[in-house]
């Protein structure tokens, strides 16, 4: 279960106060997944980055009663200056992993060869892609956060990822932002619409894709 109680968060971009979650209180129920609907610029990503905890509110507090992951694919969190090897056993050690079982299935999985010893600064968009994917596999959580997941590498190694992810979601819950309905239909029962700093949450996915639909109108 993750519980949001009284969440308050905003930017400050040219002296003006962007509201992203005005004193919100929401639950999202364990044994559910929720599509997190929302037109472009109302702050979904920065709502599924507050539920990760790589964001803080200004104030309120998120609850965890589960493992949740960070954004899948999102590589803001390396270090540039490291290499790909140095920046997967940091991730692993901070999330109590073994950080040799968690390289050897990201050298397999992400198949960037010798450009493991590579700061990461060098790495192409595609290559950060692929070791950030990997490494999103390669440590097992009760809730994934997804944002639009785009299309890494060849056909093959896009088929690797849908079968490696397939895998996780069997036995984890899924929070997914996406503008592509059927994506939201595929792997979401429930949702939640966020509009004007408010999150309105639906116990049926149609319910929450009808209503973005009239927003987006």
């Amino acid at each position: 279960m993750i519980q949001l109680d009284n969440v308050f968060k905003f930017y400050t971009a040219s002296g003006q106060n962007k509201i992203v979650l005005n004193h919100v209180s929401a639950t999202f129920e364990s044994g559910r997944s929720y599509g997190l609907l929302g037109v472009n610029g109302a702050g979904k990503s920065t709502t599924l980055r507050l539920i990760a905890g790589s964001e803080l509110p200004n104030s309120g507090k998120i609850r965890r009663s589960v493992r949740v992951s960070w954004p899948l694919g999102f590589a803001g969190g390396f270090h540039p200056l490291m290499t790909g090897r140095e920046n997967v056993k940091f991730v692993a050690r901070a999330y109590g992993e073994d950080p040799r079982t968690v390289l050897a299935f990201v050298e397999d999985f992400a198949e960037i060869g010798d450009y493991i010893d590579a700061p990461v600064k060098t790495y192409s968009s595609g290559m950060m892609a692929r070791l950030a994917f990997g490494l999103s596999m390669a440590i097992e959580f009760e809730c994934y956060l997804i944002d639009e997941i785009t299309a890494v590498g060849d056909a093959r190694f896009q088929a690797r990822c849908r079968d490696a992810f397939e895998k996780r979601r069997e036995h984890a819950d899924l929070i997914v932002v996406s503008h592509a309905m059927s994506t939201i239909k595929d792997y979401c029962d429930h949702g939640a619409v966020l509009v004007d700093g408010q999150l309105m949450m639906f116990d049926h996915v149609d319910r929450a894709i009808e209503t973005y639909n009239r927003l987006n109108r």
